[in-house]
């Protein structure tokens, strides 16, 4: 089945590479949903079971009530645990696998699909551990499961640290996992990101996902009134949110007239109806509000939101990608231009993480590229 898997990304492929080398003995799959951390690691485990390289495949999988955010765990839910576990498989493994051969998987006990509370006190030997949504997995249990960790067996992480994590987490399992693993002997760690996501309609949800964060955000009192006030002079715009920084600039010394003080984003598709013909809607709102503002449509185009933000105009060019990685956005920008995009003491780089966290609670990093 492992071979079936055709990588459709670059994301993808260091995935399956990093599976294949038997010296990884834990292995980290992190990034957005749609991006197939589970189809290839629960491949990779059938794979492995079936070719005698493991005696088992062992799913350990959090079922969450999407509604209340609850646990739900075998006591509470009884045989319908079970019935869920194995529609879980199916719909995964649906265009690759029978279910027939899914049943038989499981009824063999080749597969075995268990709550994460029942890890507590074995240890699996000779297997393949396959720790599923792990941003919903508490901080204690995730370091148990690596204790559970026996002679000849491998595990597999596989978390989204952005888009679904509880909400009311300062660091969820999946966040928690990844650092670990970061620093970890004999230990891989795989940051897919929006480029990577692959299955229909994910890409759409993650989308209104990040739109829906923006517009339940808390507006201070300027920024409620930059958002009201371009909401009288274009009436027909689909405005989402504005987000000030006036404060922040001063703070960390940033001057300059082409740093705006606000960004005010729009659905898109409607940047044209705040700007106006020639520009005077935009005039007649930053003279109401008096402060420079900046317009963003809505998209999953992160570089043109650094663009908007950073300081020196012509940085873009250098900025060769920006996507997620682990629990925040990272920014990749040549070397030889390092320096002028993180600013003087590192004033640029703060000014934009600090306004990525108001908009959608994630933080920004900025690494150097390859040139």
């Amino acid at each position: 089945m492992f071979d079936k898997i055709k990588p459709m990304t670059v994301g993808q492929e260091r995935a399956v590479n990093v599976l294949r080398d038997p010296n990884n003995e834990l292995v980290g799959l992190f990034g957005p949903t749609g991006t197939g951390k589970s189809l290839i690691s629960i491949a990779y485990g059938i794979w492995a079971v079936e070719g005698g390289r493991a005696k088992r495949l062992i799913i350990a999988r959090p079922i969450v009530d999407v509604a209340t955010g609850e646990v739900l765990t075998p006591e509470k839910l009884g045989e319908m645990y079970y019935r869920i576990a194995a529609a879980y498989l199916e719909d995964i493994l649906g265009p690759y696998a029978e279910r027939s051969y899914i049943e038989g998987l499981l009824k063999e006990e080749k597969v075995i699909v268990t709550d994460v509370s029942y890890l507590r006190g074995r240890t699996f030997d000779d297997s393949v551990i396959f720790l599923d949504d792990a941003q919903n997995v508490r901080p204690e249990s995730a370091a148990e499961i690596l204790i559970r960790l026996g002679r000849g067996s491998r595990m597999i992480v596989a978390g989204d640290p952005i888009f679904q994590k509880p909400t009311d987490a300062e660091k969820d399992g999946a966040t928690l996992l990844r650092e670990a693993l970061l620093g970890e002997e004999k230990a891989e760690v795989v940051d897919l990101g929006v480029k990577d996501i692959v299955r229909p309609g994910a890409r759409r949800g993650i989308k209104l996902a990040l739109e829906l964060r923006m517009r339940k955000r808390h507006l201070s009192e300027t920024e409620r009134y930059i958002y009201e006030t371009a909401r009288i002079f274009a009436p027909d715009a689909d405005i989402i949110t504005a987000v000030e920084f006036r404060a922040d600039k001063d703070s960390l010394g940033i001057k300059g007239e082409n740093v705006p003080d606000a960004i005010i984003i729009v659905k898109e598709g409607q940047l044209g109806r705040v700007v106006g013909r020639g520009g005077e809607r935009i005039k007649t709102i930053e003279g109401e509000v008096g402060a420079r503002l900046r317009l963003l449509e809505m998209s999953l185009d992160f570089k043109q939101w650094i663009r908007a933000i950073h300081p020196v105009g012509w940085i873009s060019k250098h900025i060769t990608d920006v996507d997620f990685a682990g629990p925040e956005l990272q920014v990749q920008v040549r070397r030889s231009e390092f320096g002028a995009f993180i600013g003087q003491r590192g004033a640029y780089i703060r000014l934009i993480d600090r306004v990525f966290r108001r908009l959608f609670g994630i933080g920004v990093r900025a690494v150097e590229a390859e040139e």
